[in-house]
């Protein structure tokens, strides 16, 4: 068994895509109607055949509660690896990121943590 598909809340399906997809280099894998809504997947530029990251909508009540709870305590939805978490930090600086934690280090690893605009804090990290 293996892990091929994470989903993440969004508020709006298209600024979530256009975020990740222009500001994070995420590759849209999958982009098929499903009535009101879309199930769009991305994966990383640099394993296309890898796991998947699905776009959901936030519209249920309980995952509208869940995504706006996290947010507001601070708690980061998911995790993404960087190998060089200082020039990734300063790459998205540059396109406009709003970080809510700097690179730090904690032990063996280095994390940051920032704002999707799309209701979800992501965090990075460098093992």
């Amino acid at each position: 068994m293996k892990i091929i598909i994470t989903s993440i809340f969004v508020q709006d399906q298209d600024k979530a895509l256009a975020f990740y997809t222009d500001t994070l280099d995420f590759v849209k894998k999958h982009d098929v109607p499903t009535g009101a809504h879309r199930w769009i997947t991305l994966v990383s530029a640099d394993e296309q055949d890898g796991t998947e990251l699905l776009l959901e909508p936030n519209e249920h009540p309980a995952a509208k509660e869940y995504q706006e709870k996290l947010f507001e305590d601070g708690i980061p939805v998911t995790m993404f690896g960087v190998s060089d978490i200082r020039k990734e930090y300063e790459r998205l600086v540059e396109k406009g990121v709003t970080f809510t934690m700097e690179p730090t280090v904690m032990g063996d690893i280095t994390i940051a943590v920032f704002d999707d605009t799309c209701g979800n804090l992501i965090q990075m990290i460098q093992q």
